[in-house]
């Protein structure tokens, strides 16, 4: 029975997306307490304490059971094993599930387990050495992608590997375990925002998301693509939420192929930012569904409210430095621009500094211009922010 009562959500990370979950919270009556070895992280202007220490810091974690009625995280660092032990000692519950986040944490596992349900995925293989790396070539053919099993995030720990001649300058880029995926030559990359509650399921219509370097630029909505190929991405998205355990938002990246098939290619555990769109763009956030679902609370409407796009902000200097953010008047005086600043005290190359968001009125999904016209906007004013 979900009450008015006051509850606290206790979140290992205190990054960006710990401090949107404590703005999205709040009006739910429930109020964040974040652990994160940065002290004064982003999360702590807004959640209600911090808790400093290692993600994986089993007294720290111990602490942040006392003071809370439900355990979630919002990075993948945190440790499935310490989350497990302590939410059981404590009888708090823990959601998504630390088995979800076992599974999660290495890309090979995650591979196994979504093919053993039957969900599309790129032919994949381990890489335990450079002949593994060779044999796979033949298999698969070039360019193919080498990746770390652990850790890569923003396209960190990501390879193409281009040609039999690349490959010993492929392993010596990334470090650890590895295993290697076939290339996918895909028309788009699209991405599913999904929430598992107590007993139900939802998901927020298909986002199309714009790489550059390797990094998330823009994210538009409705994915620019056929009904067809919406649908099915939506039905897979589902697939892979019926193969993982634990309530919570779940952001779920994947391939649109040259043919409309859909496979997938990564997933978080948590809030994504590719759903950052869904704070003005739809009627419930992806941080509040995840409140909600991690508390057993009913979930909300993923409705849009109109066609959207959201921008990075990203650090844009050469080296790590503090630095201000330049041209934000510009962006505040522009009509219905939305400006989020994540409050990180160091920028770095190429880091997520906040992000903007468009929301257009016609909620035509097929109307391409009128995302096309928000995605140049919203580019235009992202690029005339700077740092100095």
């Amino acid at each position: 029975m979900v009450t008015a009562s006051p509850l606290t959500l206790g979140v290992v990370g205190g990054g960006q997306l710990g401090r949107m979950l404590a703005e999205a919270a709040s009006p739910l009556g429930v109020e964040l307490v974040v652990l994160d070895p940065t002290p004064d992280c982003p999360a702590s202007l807004v959640a209600r304490d911090q808790i400093v220490g290692d993600f994986d810091d089993e007294e720290a974690i111990r602490e942040l059971a006392e003071r809370s009625d439900a355990l979630t995280f919002e990075i993948e660092l945190a440790d499935p094993d310490v989350l497990e032990a302590v939410g059981e000692e404590y009888d708090v519950p823990v959601h998504p599930d630390p088995a979800t986040l076992r599974t999660i944490q290495d890309k090979l596992v995650q591979k196994r387990a979504l093919q053993d349900r039957g969900i599309p995925v790129p032919d994949f293989r381990p890489v335990d050495s450079r002949e593994d790396l060779l044999e796979a070539g033949e298999e698969f053919g070039y360019p193919m992608m080498l990746k770390a099993r652990r850790g890569g995030y923003d396209g960190r720990g990501n390879v193409p590997v281009e040609d039999e001649d690349d490959v010993d300058n492929a392993l010596s880029q990334v470090s650890g375990e590895l295993m290697v995926e076939e290339f996918v030559p895909f028309e788009r990359e699209l991405s599913v925002i999904a929430v598992k509650g107590d007993d139900e399921v939802a998901t927020f219509p298909v986002g199309e998301n714009v790489h550059e370097e390797e990094i998330l630029r823009q994210t538009v909505v409705p994915a620019r693509t056929s009904d067809e190929v919406r649908e099915r991405a939506e039905d897979v998205a589902r697939e892979v939420l019926s193969a993982l355990s634990g309530r919570g938002t779940y952001g779920i990246e994947l391939f649109e192929g040259e043919d409309g098939d859909i496979s997938v290619n990564e997933i978080a555990p948590r809030p994504h930012n590719s759903g950052h769109y869904t704070i003005e763009g739809a009627l419930t956030s992806q941080f509040e569904q995840h409140a909600r679902g991690v508390l057993g609370y009913p979930l909300g409407a993923t409705d849009l409210r109109g066609p959207v796009v959201s921008s990075n902000i990203l650090g844009d200097v050469d080296e790590p430095e503090t630095a201000a953010l330049s041209g934000v008047e510009g962006v505040l005086s522009s009509d219905g621009a939305a400006f989020h600043w994540y409050g990180k005290r160091q920028v770095r190359p190429l880091r997520k500094m906040g992000h903007v968001t468009l929301v257009g009125d016609d909620l035509d999904a097929d109307d391409e211009s009128t995302l096309t016209d928000l995605l140049e906007e919203a580019r235009e004013l992202t690029d005339s922010l700077t740092f100095q």
